[in-house]
């Protein structure tokens, strides 16, 4: 007698939670933007029925709103057994990768009205840190400011770049040169053959010093501050 052949079982799809829907959302934003993020392309990518988010995000800003958050949690907590000068620059440092994994972000991480815990937790951390550092409430608001625009504003412009490597850096210098009269343009013409096309440089150097330069800013405008 003829015995049927066994079933393959099926394949059992993960449970649908909040943070399941947050994470596949965050990963498609890291692949397109967030332009391209609908909640039909996120129930697409978890195998679902667009309505069946529902049941966990109210909407997209919803999922905007836990995105930036758990980008904050993968940031570094600035280390409260070190001064503050070094806690935040850690924090600085942790928080421009945070930005480089997930460039949709930068736009978005001080834009949202209804910050999650990650979020909380994150700007209390590093406001506690500045206070323990000896600036006042309001020292430790011009600094938070200051460092901000400072990180986002580089990893902004590190993104745009036209080159991913000291190679490309090259390459690109030698195209300028090749085109730029460089009688015409003595300052940038030093800056590229002397300075950017130097062995070894990479533009992302560019950061730690920028960095010391503010961190050199508060720390003599500290006390200053009432």
């Amino acid at each position: 007698m003829a015995t049927e052949p066994a079933r393959t079982p099926a394949r059992r799809r993960r449970p649908l939670s909040k943070d399941t829907v947050l994470r596949t959302a965050l990963a498609l934003a890291d692949e397109a933007g967030t332009a391209a993020l609908t909640m039909r392309k996120i129930a697409d990518r978890l195998g679902v029925e667009a309505m069946s988010l529902y049941h966990h995000v109210r909407n997209k800003e919803a999922i905007l709103d836990g995105m930036v958050d758990i980008l904050f949690g993968e940031i570094e907590l600035p280390p409260m057994d070190l001064p503050w000068r070094p806690a935040i620059r850690r924090r600085a440092v942790s928080t421009r990768d945070a930005l480089m994994r997930h460039p949709w972000a930068i736009g978005l991480m001080d834009s949202r009205s209804n910050p999650g815990p990650a979020t909380l937790r994150h700007h209390d951390a590093v406001i506690g840190c500045l206070r323990a550092g000896g600036f006042t409430i309001a020292g430790a608001a011009h600094a938070f400011s200051v460092l901000d625009s400072y990180i986002y504003g580089f990893t902004l412009q590190e993104l745009s770049l036209p080159f991913e490597s000291s190679t490309g850096i090259d390459d690109l210098a030698d195209s300028i040169l090749q085109q730029m009269p460089g009688d015409e343009f003595p300052h940038l013409t030093e800056m590229i053959t002397h300075h950017a096309m130097k062995p070894g440089y990479t533009y992302a150097a560019e950061f730690d010093i920028g960095l010391d330069l503010v961190l050199d800013g508060l720390q003599q405008r500290r006390e200053a501050w009432s």
